[in-house]
């Protein structure tokens, strides 16, 4: 006589709690965005082009993922050397400075574009240093590249600094007994196990970049066809009331997010079989 035992889930309640799931999902990001999608299905070919080709369109577009793309590779480099101070060096107050590495996140973004604002301005602490010396930061390009650093920073130090903590330092030890330098151990030894979450840390400080605007309006002048960047512009198109152009510019960053999203989680794919 066979016995009919009941199984039960190790998490009870799965159906709910993923019926809940769904419904929040829907509500917060999949419903808005196909209402995105479906507004922007309304314009024919040549509108939708008409509206995200412009002139000033494209030009947002070079603002922004150029001023991102160059503050992601500054992250990439001094997110790294940020990373490898606070896990190899023991100082004075390394805990407050690990600490002020997240600030970024912590802090509003139209607090940190006022601040920084305030001090690349010409009579600022930083800005009246670099001025006489033909350096303008401060509503310009150059101060896009700046807040997009900072707003940048955490992602390359957290993504980086875990694998350097798993780094053994006998690894450099071994290179150096067989001869290699400095120069030679990181670039032959350490660099490549770091290559992969320097890469994830990149992409992540692209993506944060592009999406930013609470902190870089307050720096950058937002003159058209110079230091514009593309957020602005659709609020732009949203105050003009021209919502059509700017949920086809929205498609647009849509699309481009979604790409960063695959490219990042691909880099982590990557990275943890690369650690395997």
């Amino acid at each position: 006589m066979k016995l009919f035992t009941k199984h039960h889930n190790v998490l009870p309640g799965f159906g709910p709690t993923m019926g809940y799931t769904l419904l929040y999902l829907s509500l917060v990001v999949l419903i808005p965005l196909s209402a995105l999608v479906f507004k922007t299905a309304g314009l024919s070919w040549n509108e939708f082009l008409e509206a995200v080709a412009a002139p000033r369109v494209l030009a947002s577009y070079k603002v922004t993922f150029g001023a991102a793309l160059a503050a992601a590779g500054i992250n990439a480099v001094f997110g790294v050397l940020v990373a490898w101070v606070l896990v190899r060096y023991p100082f004075p107050g390394r805990r407050l400075v690990d600490a002020l590495v997240d600030l970024p996140f912590a802090l509003p973004t139209a607090v940190a574009g006022i601040t920084l604002a305030t001090v690349y301005s010409p009579n600022g602490w930083v800005g009246k240093i670099l001025e006489p010396r033909g350096i303008k930061v401060a509503f310009t390009p150059l101060g896009i590249i700046v807040a997009m650093t900072f707003i940048g920073l955490p992602f390359v130090v957290r993504t980086v600094q875990p694998v350097i903590e798993e780094l053994d330092a006998e690894i450099e030890e071994a290179a150096a007994c067989l001869g290699a330098n400095r120069w030679q151990t990181f670039r032959r030894v350490l660099f490549p196990l770091l290559t992969p979450s320097v890469l994830t840390g990149f992409a992540l400080a692209f993506a944060r970049g592009v999406g930013e605007y609470g902190s870089i309006i307050f720096i950058a002048g937002n003159m058209p066809m110079v230091s514009e960047i593309t957020p602005l512009l659709i609020l732009t198109k949203l105050e003009q009331y021209d919502y059509q152009g700017a949920t086809a510019i929205a498609t647009v960053m849509l699309v481009a997010s979604f790409i960063m999203l695959l490219v990042i989680n691909l880099l982590q794919k990557w990275s943890r079989r690369y650690a395997e």
